[in-house]
């Protein structure tokens, strides 16, 4: 416990309009125990807060995730609330930030703007506690340092003839009209350029203090291990702080790589999500986004021959990456899982030692279920 404490109180406006319909809700699936908490945390019982949240994380581990009923969802969100305003009260913001990141990403939907506001809310008053500014300050710390494309030295580390097959046809910012009738429609993969320099995620991902000043104690889920068809690869929660150093020891220790893949970054972290624009791309052909992902990796990440279930607009914003396309037409060529749960990535490895640190965004967006790829570089 911090020995200052501060004066106000943490506001959760929806929290406190619904928690009556959501505690009749919990009752009426079996919660009667975690109602019986949840009360007492909102009367100002800090364990009985912590039990409400263990309840319900044990609901939402009980079988499959698609099968957890949306009101356990809800519950641990408000358990992490009721938690947050403790840890708030007693100037403790990591622990409320680390608390709230958990309801954001493992609760529903119904407590988000309390959840989104009370991050802003415990973020201002730390940045304030510490005598931080909002702007951006350019600093020498950069993740991925200027220096000029090596192909040859590239060439040391991929596979034979990597760079003199057939190479994927290179743009610059085609019209919607060109992109749909030359690439969507046909399947045909494209590169495009030119269209991300307005992105003010171009130089300010690229430098750790930004990186750190507003995102560094926020919690995320990372992937530890070669990759996820290894027996060794686990899932592991910490912070952006911490995964930034490990980034920063790869190559350097004997730690398995870490690596944060195919999370909604940005519906957490909303000062990131300003720093990137949706390309007018993806709602070619009357389609919407189906989802916004990040991928963020040390050199030498590999991610194992798979196919997606949606067409991929990749937007490469930091760094270098190489990518392997085949057609669809060679599926069975590439030996796929049998179980289910790995149908849709190749028995077939392909070990490559890439000397880049990048950062990429995957943006989905559903139509027909193929194999085709559309990526946005610099």
């Amino acid at each position: 416990m911090c020995a200052a404490a501060v004066a106000d109180q943490l506001p959760t406006p929806i929290l406190d309009a619904e928690s009556p319909n959501l505690l009749q809700s919990i009752s009426s699936h079996g919660g009667y125990a975690y109602v019986s908490m949840a009360t007492l945390a909102a009367s100002g019982d800090f364990r009985a807060a912590e039990a409400a949240r263990e309840m319900a994380w044990e609901q939402l581990h009980s079988g499959p995730w698609h099968s957890v009923l949306p009101v356990w969802r809800d519950a641990y969100s408000m358990a992490c609330l009721h938690l947050a305003k403790f840890h708030y009260r007693n100037a403790e913001f990591k622990d409320a930030l680390r608390v709230l990141d958990m309801g954001l990403i493992m609760g529903g939907m119904l407590l988000r703007n309390d959840l989104d506001s009370a991050v802003d809310f415990i973020s201002a008053k730390a940045r304030q506690n510490d005598g931080q500014s909002e702007g951006f300050e350019k600093s020498e710390h950069k993740l991925v340092p200027e220096a000029e494309f090596d192909k040859a030295e590239v060439l040391r580390f991929l596979p034979v003839k990597s760079l003199s097959c057939k190479i994927v046809v290179k743009k610059s910012a085609p019209s919607l009209e060109a992109f749909l009738r030359e690439h969507f429609l046909c399947g045909c993969p494209v590169i495009i350029s030119d269209f991300m320099t307005h992105w003010p995620a171009r130089k300010k991902w690229n430098d750790m203090d930004y990186l750190k000043r507003v995102a560094g104690d926020r919690t995320v889920p990372v992937e530890v291990g070669k990759n996820y068809l290894c027996q060794e690869w686990k899932q592991e929660l910490i912070t952006i702080s911490h995964f930034l150093e490990r980034i920063q020891s790869n190559g350097t220790s004997s730690d398995v790589p870490t690596y944060l893949a195919q999370h909604p970054l940005f519906d957490q972290i909303n000062k990131l999500r300003n720093d990137i624009c949706i390309p007018d791309y993806c709602f070619v052909g009357g389609g919407g986004l189906r989802s916004l992902n990040a991928w963020f990796g040390p050199a030498g990440t590999v991610t194992p021959l798979h196919h997606d279930p949606h067409h991929n607009i990749l937007a490469q914003v930091v760094g270098k990456k190489y990518i392997r396309l085949y057609p669809a037409s060679l599926s069975e060529e590439l030996y796929p899982h049998g179980e289910t749960m790995l149908c849709n990535s190749s028995r077939v490895t392909a070990f490559l030692k890439i000397s880049f640190i990048f950062r990429t965004i995957w943006m989905n967006f559903p139509f027909l279920i193929l194999v085709m790829n559309f990526m946005l570089v610099q």
